[in-house]
């Protein structure tokens, strides 16, 4: 009765998967979540059987590897398309359209531009001051380059 959710091996492994899981969808590289599958793989092991902690570990650490070998590229391809034409579909989207400068490009090129409701990370090789409107040239991953609309 006095027993905590945190003694219970199970629930450990389901949240170090849940935080895993969150981690993924902040940091990009699509890697962390294969750990978070194995955390969950393990989370389900302790709640059917009761392995010890070196087992629980070997368990995470060979699931979450098998995971991330066997089903990245699958996985990966399905959620954000391959190099055919989908991609260029995709990056049309955003090419030769209009966004406003949020900041001042800084010497280094970078700054910030609203699209579409959206505040993005953007570089250019010419000045641009926050107020200005500018074309997006190119979208590598989730930043823009842009240059001044002329």
């Amino acid at each position: 009765m006095g027993e905590s959710i945190f003694s219970k091996p199970e629930m450990i492994w389901f949240i170090i998967g849940l935080v895993l899981f969150i981690l993924e969808l902040v940091l990009p590289g699509f890697v962390i979540f294969f750990f978070a599958v194995g955390a969950w793989i393990t989370a389900l092991v302790c709640l059917i059987a009761d392995p010890g902690i070196n087992l629980q570990v070997i368990i995470f650490a060979v699931t979450s590897v098998l995971a991330l070998v066997a089903l990245r590229k699958i996985i990966k391809n399905k959620l954000y398309f391959s190099k055919d034409n989908r991609s260029e579909e995709v990056e049309d989207e955003f090419t030769g359209r209009e966004a406003l400068a949020l900041t001042d490009f800084n010497s280094d090129g970078k700054g910030k531009v609203e699209f579409k409701g959206t505040s993005w990370s953007a570089e250019s090789g010419a000045e641009i001051k926050a107020g200005q409107n500018v074309i997006i040239s190119a979208k590598n991953n989730v930043k823009l380059i842009v240059e001044p609309k002329k």
